[in-house]
């Protein structure tokens, strides 16, 4: 087991957006320096939303390229498909004997799908709900405890996933440890702004919210796409507070530190219209992204090439994976 192993995951359930890039792929990419780093597409995770083979098959690509677009290194990280590593799905298994069904039926995702119901007056709470939902923490835990990782990003609004996995390999842990203990993985929590990007109508960047800005939109629906972020009416001339301004929190992330501290004078001593300020946005967003945009059009049109990537990633994920679930059978009394 490496000293330290950082992990992440991303479920491929539609494009990437400024948020995700800001929050997650930025942070996790600068992690291959200090860490020994796994990156694994969660395709088995999707399918409890995505039932459309050929959608799904195209966000797995699409997921991948984004990733590798935006400056991840296959030869320094491990990135893989979690499908192609069943020794995953058989930890699951071992796993889920393991878990008390009370541990799951307080899971955020599952109680979030019951409150629904309880809204929407279905009498039973459990409609629609199937057991990948239910059953989604103990997956995340195998995924995790497979690769016997030591570090995993969450966000502030996201640690009952890996506190559920802490609680899950303790169990296995007190019961089995004579033969094997998994390590107990530390969560790596991002308490910066970055974790928390607003999205067009300042609640957290999410397409949940449908308030997001597609990561690798075209140039003009960029653009667009920033000068339709609501702004009140204030005149150019009269003074206006940064702090409540979204296009000024987004253009923090993307902006150089000269250029936010000027826009701020600018800002608060009047002189600068929202219109402007937007201006100044969508050029250093673009300026940014374009490159990676270019580069992931370019990895789309080749998905034999993501498709090869994601294959040699997977039987190096697979190797290691193997040998966790050999020590674990061994320690069960199957092998």
């Amino acid at each position: 087991m490496a000293a330290n192993t950082y992990l992440t995951g991303i479920k491929p359930t539609g494009d990437f957006h400024l948020g995700n890039y800001v929050g997650a792929i930025k942070p996790a990419l600068a992690a291959a320096e200090q860490y020994d780093t796994y990156y694994f597409i969660a395709d088995y995770h999707a399918l409890n939303t995505v039932k459309d083979a050929g959608e799904l098959r195209h966000s797995i690509r699409s997921g991948a390229a984004t990733w590798i677009a935006c400056g991840l290194d296959p030869r320094r990280t491990v990135v893989y498909q979690q499908s192609r590593v069943p020794e995953t799905f058989e930890l699951t298994t071992i796993l889920s004997t393991l878990t008390p069904k009370g541990l799951m039926n307080r899971a955020h995702a599952y109680k979030a799908a019951r409150d629904r119901n309880v809204e929407a007056g279905i009498t039973d709470l459990d409609a629609g709900i199937n057991m990948g939902l239910f059953n989604y923490p103990i997956l995340m835990a195998a995924d995790i405890l497979v690769m016997e990782s030591t570090h995993v990003p969450v966000g502030r609004d996201q640690t009952q996933h890996l506190e559920y996995t802490v609680d899950i390999a303790g169990y296995f842990n007190h019961r089995f440890g004579e033969g094997y203990t998994f390590p107990l993985p530390k969560g790596v929590i991002d308490e910066g702004e970055a974790s928390i990007l607003p999205g067009v109508d300042g609640r957290k960047m999410s397409k949940s919210y449908d308030n997001h800005i597609p990561l690798f939109l075209p140039e003009n629906k960029l653009k667009k796409a920033i000068r339709r972020i609501p702004t009140d009416s204030t005149p150019v001339e009269d003074p206006k507070d940064p702090e409540s301004s979204v296009p000024f929190q987004l253009l923090r992330h993307f902006a150089d530190a000269d250029q936010v501290a000027e826009v701020r004078v600018r800002l608060e001593k009047g002189g600068m219209g929202w219109g402007e300020l937007k201006n100044e946005l969508f050029e250093a967003v673009n300026a940014e992204i374009a490159p990676k945009r270019e580069r992931y059009e370019e990895l789309m049109a080749e998905p034999e090439r993501i498709d090869a990537i994601l294959l040699e990633g997977s039987e190096c994920a697979r190797e290691r994976a193997r040998a966790t679930v050999d020590r674990v059978r061994a320690a069960i009394g199957v092998a």
